[in-house]
């Protein structure tokens, strides 16, 4: 099932972030893990799925992308912590 949705990445806790949006979460960030398209998250070693949101449309996600793009990395850092404290990845929670 698609699910439109806003993710964040980060390469170890505290590390590299990177802000992504997408229509299928999972395949997405299998995509990210797996190093299967060239960019900044294969270039920097950004695969630990630390937060994300799902929306009922993409437009909204869209919007909540370019919203958390334009933050801080403080503010980043304490929304992941809010839900995440320990910077778990979440790939195990979205693969089942």
């Amino acid at each position: 099932m698609r699910e439109p949705a806003i993710y964040i990445l980060t390469s170890h806790p505290q590390g590299t972030l990177y802000v992504g949006v997408t229509s299928d979460l999972v395949r997405r960030i299998w995509q990210h893990r797996n190093d299967s398209v060239d960019g900044f998250t294969k270039r920097y070693g950004v695969h630990r799925l630390v937060h994300f949101e799902q929306f009922l449309s993409m437009a909204d996600a869209i919007e909540r992308e370019k919203e958390l793009k334009k933050w801080r990395r403080a503010w980043k850092i304490a929304l992941i912590e809010k839900s995440n404290p320990e910077w778990r990845d979440l790939w195990a929670e979205i693969s089942r």
